[in-house]
Order: C-alpha cells, then sequence, then structure tokens
C-alpha cells in the first residue's frame, strides 16, 4: 500500500496531562463535560447551583451543616447552623453514646403567568453524630434553637469538672 498522509491532529509530548487544567484537555470526555457545563451555566442565570438541591443551605457543597463544637469549663457546646429549618423539622437524640442531630429540609415553588407555569420541589436531610464524652450528664442535655441555629449543650458532672490536674514539666 501507498503511504497516506494523516490529517487528524497529534500533540506531541508523553501523551499524559501535566497539570490538572490539562487533564480536561487530554480526558476522552473532558470536553464533553465542559460543554454540559457551559448549558447549565447558560441556562440558569445562577449557575449548576441552581440544580443542585439546597447547595447554598449547606457550606460548600457538602450534605452536612455547618457545626461548632466548644468545650468550656462546666460544659460542652454544639452549634449547628440550619438556615430555613424550623425547631419542628430537627430532631436531637441520645443514642449508644451518641449525641444524633438530623433534620429535614423541603421547598415547593410555584409560578403561574399567563405565559407560562412553573412548579418546583426540593428535599434535603441531614444527619450528624457525636460522641459523647466521659463526664457528660446525659439527663441534663439541653436543645434550644433560635433564628435558624441549633445549640446543644452537654453539662459535665461535677467529677469531671474537677478531672484536670496540671503536671509541672521539670527541666534537666
Amino acid at each position: 500500500m501507498a503511504d497516506k498522509e494523516s490529517n487528524v491532529p497529534v500533540k506531541s509530548g508523553s501523551g499524559a496531562p501535566s497539570t490538572y487544567s490539562d487533564f480536561f484537555d487530554w480526558h476522552p470526555l473532558g470536553a464533553l463535560r465542559r460543554q454540559i457545563n457551559s448549558l447549565f451555566n447558560e441556562f440558569s442565570p445562577a449557575g449548576r447551583a441552581e440544580f443542585e438541591p439546597f447547595e447554598r443551605f449547606f457550606s460548600a457543597g457538602s450534605t452536612l451543616p455547618v457545626v461548632d463544637v466548644v468545650e468550656k469549663d462546666k460544659e460542652f457546646s454544639i452549634t449547628a447552623e440550619l438556615p430555613g429549618l424550623d425547631e419542628k423539622n430537627v430532631e436531637v437524640k441520645l443514642a449508644n453514646g451518641n449525641l444524633v442531630i438530623s433534620g429535614e429540609k423541603k421547598g415547593e415553588r410555584e409560578e403561574k403567568d399567563k405565559n407560562y407555569y412553573f412548579s418546583e420541589r426540593r428535599y434535603g436531610s441531614f444527619r450528624r453524630a457525636f460522641r459523647i464524652p466521659e463526664g457528660v450528664d446525659e439527663d441534663k442535655i439541653e436543645a434550644s434553637f433560635d433564628k435558624g441555629v441549633l445549640t446543644v449543650r452537654l453539662p459535665k458532672t461535677e467529677a469531671a469538672q474537677k478531672a484536670e490536674k496540671k503536671i509541672d514539666i521539670k527541666a534537666k
């Protein structure tokens, strides 16, 4: 057979991506992924986040709410940010030495105009479990909810409050 010239472009080099962004140029489905992302970004003014349920409800795209755990002299305190939820949509349980915080957010939106009808439903749930430290008085655990913030107080027993002892360091 006679030699034929090819019109297929060939990149020189090892063929493997050298940077993260090069990966999508090199990967066979990279171009398709960019096109689909572009379609979603153009379709919705808010971008893809509009299509991911409760993207803004949870932090950084995570499916878990932001939680702070603080140890104080007389108690531990767990604070969870739960914007848009009511206390009736949140549950706090003590089970097998764990404090379990769970909840569900439901949302419905409906718009009617003479030229269109729009209906949307979104649902999202979460569940966080925290191991109860030794020295917590489980019978006195309290939870309160105010303006989208859940605060759970885990009081320490008298013995746990006095259990700390400073150890002197001797130099040689």
